[in-house]
């Protein structure tokens, strides 16, 4: 199952940011990961957490969501029903060549030439995807054979060392030290 997360080359496909709660954030040419902190400019900027429903129950619990990361491959999943474009899905890093949904949490994603995100667990889509486009929220939950509920819609992570992120860099994955943690909902 890593093997299968690790294969092929990963990269960065496009950043973006938006310094509002949007569902969607704008494309850049480049952004600025902080440690301890997230993606500068950056509406869950900070070391607690941003995101309004978590706000309104507990504003100071750590923010474990600095970062979202979302895989190409899941576009091209979805094509047939829907038209999906980097940052739309409001993602800050879109990746390809690497399976993010299968990777243990804890797992240190080295993108660039200095940033490192920490994975923290996978992103919980909520009912603003729907308005985004109808049925796609449909689309990326899912169940497994054991009835388990599939998060398809990307990887949340926080920032261990600062650094600029651009489309193009590489990420190279580096594993924990066992025993591997399945990625849960943050």
């Amino acid at each position: 199952m890593l093997e299968k997360a690790r294969q092929g080359i990963a990269r960065v496909e496009a950043v973006s940011i938006s310094d509002k709660h949007t569902f969607s954030k704008e494309n850049k040419d480049s952004i600025h990961l902080v440690a301890g902190l997230g993606v500068e400019g950056d509406a869950h900027f900070g070391a607690t957490v941003k995101h309004r429903s978590r706000v309104a129950k507990d504003p100071n619990q750590p923010n474990l969501r600095q970062v979202h990361l979302l895989h190409k491959e899941l576009f091209a999943e979805l094509k047939e029903d829907f038209t999906i474009k980097p940052g739309q899905m409001g993602e800050n890093i879109t990746t390809s060549g690497i399976e993010l949904l299968m990777l243990p949490r804890d797992t240190e994603l080295h993108i660039g030439e200095t940033a490192i995100v920490k994975v923290t667990g996978l992103r919980n889509p909520c009912a603003q995807i729907d308005h985004f486009q109808p049925g796609l929220l449909k689309a990326v939950l899912g169940k497994d054979a054991a009835g388990n509920v599939v998060r398809k819609a990307g990887i949340m992570g926080i920032v261990l060392q600062s650094g600029v992120v651009k489309g193009g860099d590489a990420i190279r994955v580096v594993l924990p030290k066992g025993p591997f943690k399945k990625l849960e909902r943050v």
